[in-house]
């Protein structure tokens, strides 16, 4: 059967009707507890406050949240606190799209860029391939102010399209947002419809994730935990906290995607059921000695998955404070969000609580020798 096939009949098959209810065990389970704990211990220090969901391909095992909204929001997060999932939005929705058009034989992972956006257009540019972009090795620089540069979302993409690169493409790994930029107007060019609406219709809906979106309405706004005070002094909440992003009207394939951990273990749980998704997941060596896959990263040496997850295992971290891994030899995924940038980018101790957690969670589901 062809990728699509799987995929997309995966997608059925995991819809709201069988994907597992997103509600947190009550109380929570034993062995659980020192993973809680560790978290509570975190609050006000690492990050105001943070929801993790813990679970295997048929089962959430644990959705819990520990602390608050923010700096100056009290309230309590509960499972359905919404989060700004930032970079998560490269996995979780470009990768996705990218894959499920490569199943449909829309896209090919070896042809050159320049077939899919004729503007992509540069010194050496006729040699980047779509690989390249998924695997950060496209020569692309990470990034450049497009929120200052450009005046509106076609002036950014065109300013991302004509920068030139940095590195011979298949070099050198550079994580590169204007890549995944790049990668965006591929697939808004085979769709013929904007990222967020073609997610929406084929892995959003069909997945039952109600509480993820680009551009979250007014109603959501209660749900939403903010993200960092700006120059003005204001806290930025229900906007997307990534600059260029914003510049892109909010919606782009590097940035932008709002969800709840409910939400992305309907997901997770997704993934486990598609063994055809792991051609996507094993590291590419694109440049040679390259930690990433297409899309993903997996393990390596001071990884955010810690030091339990087994060599097969795939995730991703976003800046607001969100990440996601998923081990399908263990069946277990594990998804975290915070907004460890309320109130400043400037607080970096998530780097040290991601592995921790992932560490304590796979202790809490090892059988005792």
């Amino acid at each position: 059967m062809k990728l699509a096939a799987v995929v997309l009949a995966g997608v059925v098959a995991c819809g709201p009707a069988r994907a597992a209810p997103a509600r947190s065990p009550a109380p929570v389970e034993s062995r659980f507890e020192p993973v809680i704990s560790y978290l509570r211990s975190q609050v006000d220090s690492a990050f105001p406050g943070a929801v993790i969901a813990v679970g295997r391909h048929d089962s959430v095992l644990l959705l819990s949240a520990v602390g608050h909204y923010g700096i100056d929001d009290p309230r309590p997060v509960t499972p359905e606190t919404v989060y700004d999932l930032a970079s998560l939005t490269k996995v979780i929705g470009l990768t996705t799209a990218c894959m499920m058009l490569v199943g449909e034989g829309k896209l090919d992972l070896d042809a050159p860029v320049q077939r899919y956006v004729p503007a992509f257009r540069g010194p050496n540019k006729e040699r980047v391939t779509i690989r390249h972009l998924l695997t950060h090795s496209s020569g692309l620089p990470a990034w450049r102010p497009l929120y200052i540069e450009a005046t509106t979302r076609a002036v950014a993409l065109a300013i991302a399209d004509t920068t030139p690169l940095l590195r011979q493409p298949g070099d050198t790994f550079v994580y590169s947002d204007l890549g995944a930029m790049v990668l965006t107007q591929v697939v808004e060019g085979l769709t013929g419809q904007r990222l967020d609406a073609y997610l929406d219709a084929h892995e959003f809906k069909p997945l039952g994730m109600t509480s993820t979106r680009y551009l979250p309405p007014s109603d959501w706004r209660h749900r939403i935990a903010p993200t960092e005070r700006s120059q003005d002094g204001t806290i930025i909440l229900g906007t997307v906290h990534d600059e260029n992003a914003w510049k892109l009207g909010g919606v782009s394939g590097h940035a932008g995607l709002f969800s709840t951990a409910g939400d992305l273990a309907r997901f997770a749980q997704w993934l486990l059921g598609q063994r055809a998704y792991l051609e996507w997941t094993r590291r590419q060596n694109v440049p040679p000695g390259s930690s990433r896959a297409l899309g993903w990263d997996t393990p390596s040496e001071n990884s955010s998955a810690g030091t339990k997850m087994g060599p097969r295992a795939f995730g991703h971290t976003g800046f607001t404070g969100t990440s996601i891994w998923i081990d399908p030899d263990k069946d277990l995924f594990i998804v975290l969000l915070t907004n460890r940038v309320n109130p400043t980018r400037e607080n970096g101790r998530i780097a040290r609580v991601r592995p921790r957690v992932a560490d304590l969670v796979v202790d809490a589901l090892t059988p005792p020798q």
